[in-house]
């Protein structure tokens, strides 16, 4: 890539599905869910630069993971505003993708990646697109694509497409762990024992981080019992959480990343240190909810 002066820059936060309940499935395939959702202020990140020709660029600690071509989502999330905007979106770019979240971990990290491409281009190109149509740009490229261009506190229903977003949600303060076992989504809906399962209840009308707590009690990630019999790790992360003083400790998405919540972010902070030493092979970052683009 040359060594050009960035136009633009952009985070592509990591998501957190809260609790994640499967409540059917289309005769398509697709299941269809209901599902809680924060954004940590910590992510992965995109530069775009104009250029002589398309180039992209994948460095970070996790970029050996990312295809640079083929399937990669930034790249199809590129396409899709230049075959809907064809002369708007006409020059070529450099982007550059800084992967700093581990890949295949339920924090939507592929989905977060192409949602802020189709933010960043639509600038860079002057389209001035709204999240609406962005996300229904990006709907046939990935289901969590439209909860990661809204980035913010959200329930998503259907196949993801579905998104209320939540006003004056509390942020929290979580450790995240990967134990570096990549799981399959597909392996995972495979394993469902019931696919018609109860929605999420209401929220609390007043949301603090106790009242939070106490209805996330009343919640499931229904992912997390198929992924925690195909990756035992998902148990030892759990466990690693609850033992540092989270509050509450559950799966994110389709796994195997793990999140705790505690009370502030000391406590999350001294909880990182002490499973990074523990487990030094791990991912675990200490990191905030609420940040919005």
């Amino acid at each position: 890539m040359p060594n050009l002066e960035p136009s633009t820059q952009i985070l592509a936060p990591a998501k957190i599905n809260l609790a994640l309940h499967v409540v059917g499935q289309r005769t398509d395939g697709y299941h269809l869910i209901e599902t809680l959702c924060v954004f940590a202020e910590d992510g992965d990140r995109l530069v775009v630069s104009d250029s002589a020709r398309d180039e992209f660029e994948i460095c970070g600690p996790f970029a050996n993971a990312v295809p640079a071509s083929g399937h990669n989502l930034v790249m199809a999330a590129r396409d899709a505003l230049r075959t809907s905007f064809a002369e708007e979106a006409a020059g070529p770019v450099a982007i550059r993708l800084e992967k700093n979240v581990p890949v295949a971990a339920g924090l939507g990290g592929g989905s977060s990646d192409a949602a802020a491409a189709l933010i960043l281009l639509s600038r860079h190109w002057q389209l001035e697109l709204d999240n609406g149509t962005l996300a229904k740009t990006g709907l046939p490229i990935g289901a969590d694509i439209p909860m990661c261009v809204h980035a913010v506190p959200l329930i998503a229903r259907g196949v993801g497409e579905a998104i209320e977003t939540i006003a004056d949600f509390p942020s929290l303060a979580m450790v995240l762990v990967n134990p570096g076992v990549p799981v399959p989504t597909g392996d995972i809906f495979a394993g469902l024992k019931s696919k018609q399962n109860p929605p999420l209840p209401a929220l609390p009308c007043d949301l603090t981080v106790t009242s939070l707590i106490d209805w996330l009690s009343s919640t499931r990630n229904d992912l997390q019992p198929p992924a925690g019999s195909l990756v035992p790790e998902i148990a030892e992360s759990l466990h690693a959480l609850e033992g540092s003083g989270a509050v509450s400790a559950r799966m994110t998405g389709s796994g195997a990343t793990c999140f705790g919540i505690f009370r502030s972010m000391d406590e999350a902070l001294a909880a990182e240190r002490i499973i990074a030493s523990d487990y030094p092979q791990w991912f675990v970052k200490a990191v905030e909810t609420g940040a919005s683009r």
